[in-house]
């Protein structure tokens, strides 16, 4: 998987060695957190800076997958963590990392299944932390197969601190102990917008697209960008001045994305191009990486994608920390908890294909008392739940101490 990505995108190439456990010793006691790509890392924001500020005698090593969740951990966190690649869960790989890095401490966002990993975590006595933990129903099965490879370490030496009862009673379903199986929910809600994001996103909004009606797609994968400008062509057909910001979920989808556009005749630009967007235009292609949350905030309405097709959907809590009314797909059993409490409060709703999608978008584009009512019920879910980070800091601080 990792040579095929590498093929298509030149930055899964660098630092190599890093991917197979070479690296620079580090020295001092190290917490290690694993946030495995840009949602993890933004997820794992709050979390790092807590932990810097409560055991400043200790190294913070974060390690990522994707090359993209890399650059956004630079940008958050600068010189204050080390930052490094995880190895491929190989054996060896897996020994040359824990020789080098020696962690006192190893945290894990959101159950990323590493088994030779968590074995040497158990071999080496350090305390795993499995953070903000979740199984989706499709993964339960996967997981009782692998539980051999690291049953031990499941079962006396991993701290699961579950999201919901549910992901609780599906970790204690494969074997995890019940003693240290924990509900403290999930820190996405403990996130908080950037500081003046709401006034950078009306800024743009009026310097870019004055008086328009906007609706965002965040986070796209193959297959939903035609669903969406199939959508937006209906859109359009109600409210002819309406703009779509597209904004694929990975840099390598930026050219695919475009092409797309070329092909379906839409006038569009490119945000990488700097250029002004004419009245014209239709669609605008999100193709820089950092400036979702500024979309949102520019934005009436946001699809979070990733949801129309069986990719699990992204970070619903970002744009409804906004206060921007919500949709989604059908897709939504990476947030399962965080989608239901949205979509009972009435902060958000799911569309199943394009024409109701494009139904949706259209009514809300037409009704800003909706759109209020939505937006004040999301950030409303958002203060009720917040209170993750603290209780799962109340478990990781005894460990350190």
């Amino acid at each position: 998987m990792h040579l095929w990505r590498g093929m298509r995108d030149p930055s899964y190439r660098e630092r190599l060695g890093e991917r197979f456990g070479f690296g620079p010793a580090l020295q001092g006691d190290t917490i290690w957190i694993h946030a495995v790509s840009v949602g993890e890392v933004q997820a794992a924001e709050s979390l790092v800076k807590q932990l810097l500020a409560r055991h400043p005698r200790h190294l913070l090593l974060l390690t990522t997958v994707t090359p993209t969740g890399a650059a956004r951990a630079r940008q958050l966190f600068g010189d204050s963590v080390r930052l490094r690649y995880i190895p491929f869960d190989l054996p060896g790989s897996v020994r040359r990392f824990f020789d080098r890095v020696r962690p006192r401490l190893a945290m894990i966002l959101e159950t990323e299944l590493w088994p030779n990993l968590y074995a040497e975590c158990g071999r080496r006595k350090v305390p795993l932390v499995l953070a903000s933990a979740r199984i989706s129903p499709r993964s339960v099965g996967r997981y009782r197969r692998l539980v051999p490879l690291f049953r031990q370490a499941l079962s006396h030496g991993i701290l699961i601190a579950a999201q919901s009862e549910t992901d609780a009673s599906r970790f204690r379903s494969i074997g995890a102990n019940p003693a240290r199986t924990h509900v403290t929910g999930n820190i996405k809600f403990d996130f908080q917008p950037p500081p003046g994001i709401e006034d950078r996103g009306a800024a743009w909004r009026q310097s870019h697209a004055p008086g328009r009606p906007i609706w965002v797609a965040g986070s796209t994968h193959g297959g939903e960008e035609e669903l969406i400008l199939d959508a937006h062509k209906a859109v359009r057909q109600r409210c002819a001045d309406a703009l779509l910001i597209l904004v694929p979920r990975h840099p390598q989808r930026f050219d695919i994305a475009r092409e797309l556009l070329i092909r379906r005749g839409e006038a569009f630009a490119s945000r990488s191009s700097g250029t002004a967007i004419p009245p014209a235009t239709s669609v605008l292609l999100g193709d820089t990486m950092g400036e979702l949350m500024m979309f949102y905030a520019a934005a009436d309405v946001a699809f979070v994608a990733g949801s129309l097709v069986p990719i699990g959907g992204h970070n619903l809590l970002e744009p409804a920390s906004l206060g921007r009314p919500v949709l989604t797909g059908p897709y939504n059993f990476n947030s399962e908890a965080a989608a239901r409490l949205l979509l009972e409060a009435g902060a958000a709703r799911t569309v199943a294909d394009a024409r109701q999608l494009g139904a949706v978008v259209t009514e809300l584009l037409g009704d800003a008392a909706l759109r209020r009512s939505m937006g004040a019920a999301g950030r409303a879910v958002l203060d009720a739940n917040r209170g993750a980070l603290e209780r799962l800091l109340k478990l990781v601080d005894p460990l350190l101490d």
